[in-house]
């Protein structure tokens, strides 16, 4: 097992780079950048969170990822891609970092250690959407919302055996799991009467997610 040394801190990358950054603000529902914008920066959630989404040529919506505080996105103007391949919306008040891409890239280039363990992390943030994917196929839309709330709750990054996820609407849910919001609706009230999750009612107030909902994602 890797030390904890040897992990890559995103921020204290940031912050020892000298590299240019704006700091954004986005409303809950903002558009951050829209799919087939010009793609020139790489961001990072501060906080808040982020969900990525494609649109097809029929005009049907999918989300692919949720992510959060610490992770990076836009990244794939490092790859050499002009243009966003999908659109960023803000579920949540959020704060990014905005950095040029051709600063990221010479910083990268520069300094091999920190470029290794940037790398490794945007490897493992891919195979958690890879996971997503492989779950949308695989799994029951039941498994589905509550591997989607202990995302969201980021579970297993977090030492507190209850975390709270604020204000996300079951419209967003529905689209992550690839479901209906009556679908959605009826597992919320599911989980709620089993004690997986807390809330009043109105998830714009906020779902207090427990630890025990990750037994309906081991559940055979």
């Amino acid at each position: 097992m890797a030390r904890a040394t040897n992990r890559f801190n995103a921020q204290a990358f940031l912050d020892s780079t000298g590299l240019t950054k704006r700091v954004l603000a986005y409303d809950r529902d903002q558009s951050i950048f829209a799919q087939g914008e010009k793609a020139d920066s790489v961001l990072y959630i501060q906080s808040g969170g982020v969900k990525l989404s494609v649109v097809s040529k029929t005009g049907k919506e999918a989300v692919v990822a949720m992510l959060g505080p610490k992770d990076f996105f836009g990244e794939g103007c490092l790859a050499g891609q002009t243009l966003r391949i999908s659109s960023a919306t803000a579920i949540t008040p959020t704060s990014v970092l905005a950095i040029p891409r051709r600063q990221m890239a010479r910083v990268l280039h520069e300094q091999n250690t920190l470029s290794d363990r940037f790398i490794a992390h945007m490897v493992s943030r891919n195979v958690r959407i890879e996971q997503d994917l492989i779950d949308q196929l695989f799994n029951s839309s039941e498994k589905r919302l509550a591997r989607a709330l202990l995302l969201l709750a980021r579970y297993g990054t977090q030492t507190k055996p209850r975390q709270v996820v604020a204000k996300i609407s079951q419209e967003t849910l529905s689209e992550m799991v690839g479901t209906t919001r009556s679908r959605v609706n009826f597992f919320m009230n599911k989980f709620k009467k089993l004690g997986f999750i807390e809330y009043d009612g109105n998830l714009d107030a906020g779902i207090q997610i427990n630890s025990s909902l990750l037994s309906v994602v081991l559940h055979d």
